[in-house]
């Protein structure tokens, strides 16, 4: 394994499905549902409640809910998906319902692509960059440069034309229930816009076949690959709801090893970099990853953004950045963690507070295995900060901060610069969360 480098609660607004054709004439076909403090909700103009976490603050995250027939859409391929998008720079609202599962990975006729097509043409292979890049030749200190390293990077070029989509302003991007609704292979890019909300999805086999060996990070090299899953760069107002987040089909346990290290074809998750702000990730579930989610992306980056708001999310089988955040405020809240070994997926950490981060972490519930070290549960820099009450360790009061620090030289500061103020939702006990958590959180949940 490489090493690494650095809403409300469902009980309170408990979903009654209404079929689309009873309430046709107040919201248009659709799926709805019933919420029971507001009334009818048509799922797709859902908007995030008042003090949900930071990306309720200002004027809110309503994502496409205005959005007219002309800008509403559903989608089944990946060809229909970027042109429902349209333009990053377009700030129209839009709506853009999921159908299905979208793969990224295919022509615009729906033709299935594979590593080969976008290698295609470019001169790149595998077995040459290894030949050429191989340590024992090549040496240590410096990145790959010259012909194959050119090669790689004009082949993943081809790949990103293709798997990344780029979403603009004032968007919902809603999974369509019951359809098993997500995107297979590729990255919904949220860069430099505001107002967008991400729900009801599935997010898995998001892959890099070109990843680039750097024989400079870490003591031994690592391979390092592009896309998340849905990555922040710069945007504000996002609210990622209801989703499920996984490397399956292909698990960690399958990547070869070249030059003794993990050939790594997965990078994040959610992360949240570049000055993104405001955001709220609630009730996602997290699984059967390494690298989840980056909150700042350099230890330079200025102060006054990245808050950003987690709670009510389930995250199992996954090693590392549950969240890493650096710089920010950042309020994690009524999350279950079970730190478990699966699939491989062995737990070094679940959060790390660093570059003068400034994280309160409550009421989360922690499930441990026999000899697993509640040390461990945590990381830090010795600049970030780790506020934490009434957090659970199999059921215990535990203070996790304590803990790490007592074994660590780096200590995590126990005290932070803000108090959270929009925290609709709070459960002040999480000792239930292993049970509730497991029926109200991640993609096809929402009806």
């Amino acid at each position: 394994m490489a090493a690494p480098s650095h809403r409300r609660s469902l009980r309170s607004r408990r979903a009654l499905v209404v079929s689309a054709a009873a309430v046709a004439a107040a919201v248009g076909a659709g799926v709805v549902v019933m919420n029971a403090n507001a009334g009818t909700v048509d799922l797709y103009h859902q908007t995030l409640a008042a003090k949900d976490g930071w990306a309720s603050s200002g004027t809110g995250t309503t994502g496409g809910t205005k959005a007219d027939a002309a800008h509403t859409f559903t989608v089944s391929t990946r060809a229909q998906l970027v042109k429902a998008l349209g333009s990053a720079s377009d700030t129209t609202p839009r709506i853009i319902k999921v159908k299905g599962t979208i793969d990224a990975n295919t022509d615009d006729a729906g033709k299935k692509l594979t590593c080969a097509d976008y290698a295609s043409g470019t001169g790149y292979s595998l077995s040459a960059y290894l030949k050429a890049y191989d340590p024992s030749s090549y040496g240590t200190s410096k990145l790959p440069s010259g012909t194959q390293e050119k090669a790689r990077a004009a082949a993943q070029t081809k790949q990103a034309k293709n798997v990344v989509f780029k979403v603009p302003a004032n968007t919902s991007v809603v999974g369509v229930p019951g359809t098993n609704a997500g995107i297979s292979g590729g990255m919904l890019q949220i860069q430099n816009v505001d107002n967008v909300v991400v729900r009801n999805l599935t997010f898995g086999g998001t892959e890099d076949c070109f990843p680039q060996w750097d024989p400079t990070d870490g003591d031994d090299g690592n391979w390092n690959s592009n896309y998340d899953s849905v990555t922040l760069r710069g945007a504000t107002h996002v609210w990622a709801d209801h989703n499920t987040f996984t490397d399956a089909p292909h698990l960690d346990s399958a990547n070869p090893k070249y030059y003794g290290r993990e050939y790594q074809i997965h990078d994040g998750a959610l992360d949240i970099t570049k000055s993104s702000d405001l955001v709220t990730v609630s009730r996602n579930q997290f699984t059967n990853h390494d690298k989840t989610m980056l909150i700042g992306s350099s230890d330079s980056e200025p102060s006054g953004k990245l808050r950003v708001s987690i709670h009510h999310n389930i995250w199992k089988g996954i090693v590392q950045r549950a969240p890493l955040a650096r710089v920010g405020q950042v309020h994690i809240y009524n999350n279950y963690y079970d730190v478990t070994t699966l699939n491989g997926y062995a737990t070094q950490y679940s959060i790390n507070s660093r570059a003068k981060a400034q994280v309160v972490a409550e009421n989360n519930y922690w499930k441990v295995p026999t000899g697993g070290k509640v040390a461990k549960l945590l990381s830090g820099d010795g600049t970030g900060a780790v506020k934490g009450s009434g957090n659970l360790v199999n059921g215990m009061v535990t203070d996790v901060v304590a803990a790490y620090n007592a074994a660590s030289s780096k200590d995590l500061k126990t005290t932070v610069n803000w108090t959270p103020t929009l925290t609709s939702g709070l459960e002040t006990s999480a000792k239930n969360l292993p049970t509730s958590l497991g029926t109200t959180t991640g993609a096809s949940v929402l009806k």
